[in-house]
């Protein structure tokens, strides 16, 4: 599908709720193909769940019904993404379109492991507000985008976000999660103010939106947590197989999540009269696709080659999933079949414009080698008009580039220029020490050109069908690649690159008990102790026993900052990343909760303190946010 947002958010999230309280929720990402699906009580009248989730979710959509389903005294989902999510674009469907029963047909039908693999199985109907929030979100999609889902292509999870550490958005601000706390007293040079940037040091665009989600919701699974660390202790005590990696995945296209991908979504059929330039863009984006999904099958393996004496439990399970999966082999043996063996991705545009007119092998279609000559013969006509300017004008150093949007242009610098511009160059934009114009006759040519390329894509298209087709067949297999890269990356690219770039023995391996204590030996702040060389280490140490530490001080003797770093140092864990201390045992931590500043408001004759109780959930005098602590909360 054609939605290349870089790593801007690609998240429609359908809400609804009832009159208990309950609220279902139904994102779907459109980059990586996959929904996760939420339903809770909502137990404060502010939203604070739902707040929560929108915040680590980020969307660009919000879906909602027309009516107000919620009790008394709560405002509504609908007037919810009025107030805070002002700039998202909302979407009102009709109630109808909030169909449980179709919800939970589509799961069955889109989804790549069976319902009852996610817990929706048979008594699905205690779930069915995300079943119905499901329906009109799968429902939108289509209609918006053109599409239809393949079935058993999705990648679905239910309370996949309750499964992980709740982090709400006034801590993922207060602790600089995503951004600094400051950011506009610091300025927008500063970015290594914030955890995210200081650890963004990903290679594709999947790897960082994967970063960002952890930060957000750091793992609770004790296992899967130790599985990243061993991963960890293999690449710091093996620089073969770190430097191996680091190489192998560079090879792999930066937008491979999206491409491989791409295949769980399936055009619908047009007819003729909408056949334009929009068609044919969207058969050079299947084209794009193919091409970049070759590029990724080549690397396959070189990463075989590098994981193959891996001992941890996470690259030998992607060794035997991936490298080993024939799978991966038979798509590749397809592409072979139609796909040209030189065609490379390329990045240049009017490469990558030739590489996609020319991927399909010659022969195969008649009417697709008539328009590879028109656009061969076009492209000529334009380099020798380009040659004829330059003798007829004493122009030595015209230059001929290409763009997307323009197609091509004259470059001409200033000093080539004697006096006034001849009469034939229009369009004349001043750009640096070089004047961009064109001529009615490159113009001419343009259209020409770009019009051959349309042709060469949509016929293209026509001759790869069939190679779709077969290639939809295994798009879970195509999924779990998108996974295994995005998850590598971060790995490899974020988490062993930080602590590689560190001295040795700054960053340590957390350990976990069950019950044990917390304790921190010289732990310090991830954040600050990269702006400052003199950063002075912190103890801590809570137990059953002694559970709580209040910490006094002047103005600037740095409170936050001790609470900021314990805090960050658990999150580091949770994510399964070494964490800078000489020595830390933690406790797995299901929340966070902070509160830092001062907010008293003389109008409403609040404290800050009251003010901390009250944003904890509902006033003082009922139920607050904080009756959620559990013992393993911070």
């Amino acid at each position: 599908m054609e939605d290349d947002a870089g790593e801007r958010s690609s998240f429609v999230i359908g809400l609804i709720e009832n009159r208990a309280k309950e609220v279902g929720v139904a994102a779907f990402d459109l980059r990586l193909a996959s929904l996760h699906l939420s339903q809770y009580i909502e137990t404060s009248s502010s939203y604070q769940n739902t707040k929560t989730l929108l915040q680590f979710y980020d969307p660009m959509v919000i879906i909602v019904s027309p009516n107000k389903l919620a009790p008394d005294g709560m405002v509504g989902v609908s007037e919810l993404a009025d107030r805070f999510y002002a700039t998202v674009k909302k979407v009102v469907m009709a109630r109808g379109c909030f169909d449980d029963t179709k919800g939970a047909v589509l799961i069955k039908n889109l989804a790549a492991k069976e319902p009852s693999a996610l817990g929706l199985d048979t008594s699905y109907k205690q779930y069915y507000l995300c079943l119905a929030a499901a329906a009109a979100t799968i429902k939108w999609i289509e209609a918006e985008k053109g599409v239809i889902i393949t079935n058993h292509s999705l990648l679905v999870t239910f309370n996949g976000s309750f499964a992980h550490m709740n982090i709400d958005a006034t801590s993922v601000q207060n602790l600089e999660i995503i951004e600094p706390l400051h950011s506009t007293l610091w300025g927008t040079s500063n970015k290594k103010r914030s955890l995210l940037n200081m650890l963004k040091t990903t290679k594709t665009v999947g790897g960082s939106r994967l970063l960002r989600a952890n930060l957000l919701q750091p793992l609770k699974d004790i296992e899967t947590i130790n599985a990243r660390l061993d991963c960890l202790d293999e690449l710091m005590s093996n620089e073969q197989l770190f430097f191996g990696l680091a190489q192998v995945l560079s090879k792999f296209p930066k937008e491979s999540d999206r491409v491989l991908c791409h295949f769980c979504f399936k055009p619908r059929k047009i007819t003729n009269k909408v056949m334009g330039v929009d068609y044919a863009r969207k058969s050079q984006v299947l084209v794009s696709s193919i091409i970049l999904l070759k590029t990724a099958l080549d690397a396959l393996p070189l990463l075989s080659k590098v994981l193959k004496d891996a001992k941890c439990f996470l690259l030998a399970n992607v060794y035997k999933s991936v490298c080993e999966n024939e799978k991966y082999a038979a798509v590749r043996r397809r592409i072979g079949e139609v796909i040209d063996e030189d065609v490379l991705h390329a990045r240049v545009p009017f490469v990558a414009r030739t590489q996609q007119c020319f991927a399909v092998k010659a022969g195969i279609d008649g009417l697709l080698d008539i328009a590879r000559r028109s656009f061969c013969d076009t492209s000529e006509a334009i380099h020798n008009l380009a040659n004829k300017y330059r003798e007829d004008f004493k122009l030595p150093n015209l230059k001929l580039p290409f763009n997307n949007r323009r197609g091509f242009y004259f470059s001409i610098p200033h000093k080539d220029i004697q006096g006034k511009l001849p009469s034939q160059f229009i369009q004349v934009l001043k750009h640096g020490n070089n004047l961009h114009c064109s001529t009615l006759e490159l113009a001419s040519l343009n259209v020409r050109n770009k019009s051959a390329a349309a042709e060469c894509y949509i016929r293209t298209e026509v001759c790869l069908e069939e190679l779709v087709d077969a290639i939809r067949e295994d798009v879970s297999a195509l999924t779990l690649l998108a996974e295994v890269l995005c998850l590598l990356d971060m790995i490899v690219n974020s988490f062993a690159h930080a602590i590689s770039t560190k001295p040795v023995d700054r960053y340590t391996r957390p350990e976990f008990t069950d019950n044990g204590p917390m304790a921190i030996d010289a732990g310090r702040h991830p954040i600050l102790e990269t702006i400052h060389n003199d950063f002075v280490p912190n103890n801590i140490f809570l137990s059953e026993a002694s559970n709580m530490v209040l910490i006094i001080g002047p103005n600037m003797s740095g409170k936050s900052t001790y609470l900021q770093q314990v805090c960050l140092i658990v999150i580091l864990a949770q994510i399964g990343c070494y964490v800078p201390a000489r020595f830390s045992t933690l406790r797995v931590v299901d929340r966070i909760f902070t509160r830092m500043g001062t907010v008293d408001n003389l109008e409403s004759n609040s404290s800050t303190v009251y003010y901390i109780c009250y944003s904890y959930g509902e006033p003082i005098r009922t139920s607050n946010r904080l009756s959620k602590c559990e013992n393993t909360s911070l």
